[in-house]
């Protein structure tokens, strides 16, 4: 079969979602089909903006593109959901979260007030529920996406997760007095937390934050107010090489973002047989985090933070068990591309 694989990128953003297209498309190829991303810019405000790419991909029309036949549509992201073709299939990395989740919320401050944001949001969940119900089949990339699009559109899914990207790659070694935390430094994904729980930890443990994100100038404010240049370090953008290095040999991973769709740092975490801190609304990790089995579930207080840290700490032979317990869990959930493709294409 000829594939197309429909989404949008954030230009100058790389992450998660960029991973598993490129992952989905040499998984395609490898099961012996013709695969290729199809992509456009994405502009989150203003409202004009997100209207006009709406309109945009409403206009394509997938069927056959330069002479072209397209035999199969993969829709990821909003708005490429409603692009035309008689055979697409949702694998649903998130819908527009402004308006779902994240509405009338401090991380979308200033939508929800106006009226042109209203607007927004009634058209959206409206033109979402009627493109859905025009696929062949509807997937998720987490049974939190799943819920998300049953509460608000009425959609029944089925949660299908892939493997990061270096999946094969993570090992473990013996533990260093270090949390790791590798994120793009953005609100969502909440690093402030962990910054503010170092002020409460009682162990030697340091916390070692990679990425880079539009947050780094107020987090680095931020260690420097609270004094803590020795126990919090931003390393900025590693190689692959290291970040595998950083989790084989740390104590235990914090990944407690604001209900993250899915998260491919719990799993990398799994993969390298470490516990994994996160929070009781930090949403995909949720999944695969059972609490003092695979890692420490804990409020989104920074205080809980600290005692989940030095829990690890102090306690090192059970950290080991819960990492030990998480790399069991992650192999016993069949997480693989080849299961992704046999379920999307079959």
């Amino acid at each position: 079969m000829r594939i197309a694989i429909a989404t949008v990128q954030v230009p100058f953003i790389r992450g998660g979602a960029e991973m598993l297209a490129a992952g989905l498309v040499e998984a395609i190829r490898q099961a012996g089909h013709e695969a290729d991303v199809i992509s456009m810019p994405f502009h989150f405000y203003p409202v004009r903006e997100v209207k006009r790419s709406m309109e945009i991909w409403n206009s394509e029309n997938f069927e056959a593109i330069n002479g072209y036949n397209i035999d199969l549509v993969i829709c990821l992201k909003f708005p490429a959901f409603y692009l035309k073709h008689p055979n697409k299939v949702a694998w649903i990395i998130h819908q527009h979260r402004a308006v779902y989740d994240l509405w009338d919320t401090p991380f979308t401050k200033g939508l929800s007030d106006s009226d042109k944001g209203k607007q927004l949001r009634e058209e959206i969940i409206q033109r979402d529920t009627h493109a859905f119900q025009e696929f062949n089949k509807v997937f998720t990339i987490a049974k939190t996406v799943s819920y998300r699009l049953h509460s608000f559109n009425q959609i029944n899914s089925t949660a299908l997760y892939n493997p990061p990207k270096l999946a094969n790659y993570f090992y473990t070694a013996a533990a260093e007095p270090y949390i790791f935390f590798p994120s793009r430094l953005e609100n969502l994904k909440r690093q402030d937390l962990l910054i503010k729980a170092m002020t409460y930890v009682k162990s030697p443990t340091v916390a070692l934050l990679a990425g880079e994100g539009g947050q780094k100038p107020n987090l680095l404010q931020m260690i420097e107010a609270f004094d803590l240049q020795q126990r919090v370090k931003l390393m900025g953008q590693i190689s692959d090489e290291d970040m595998l290095a950083f989790y084989a040999h740390c104590l235990g991973v914090f990944f407690g973002v604001h209900n993250e769709d899915y998260g491919y740092v719990t799993l990398e975490a799994m993969l390298a047989a470490k516990p994994v801190i996160t929070c009781t609304d930090s949403g995909g990790s949720l999944e695969f985090v059972i609490n003092h089995q695979t890692g420490l579930v804990v409020d989104p207080e920074p205080e809980a933070i600290a005692q989940a840290i030095d829990q690890l700490y102090f306690n090192q032979k059970a950290a080991a068990e819960m990492g030990k317990a998480g790399l069991e869990r992650y192999h016993s959930l069949n997480i693989s591309w080849e299961n992704v493709v046999q379920k999307l294409l079959y």
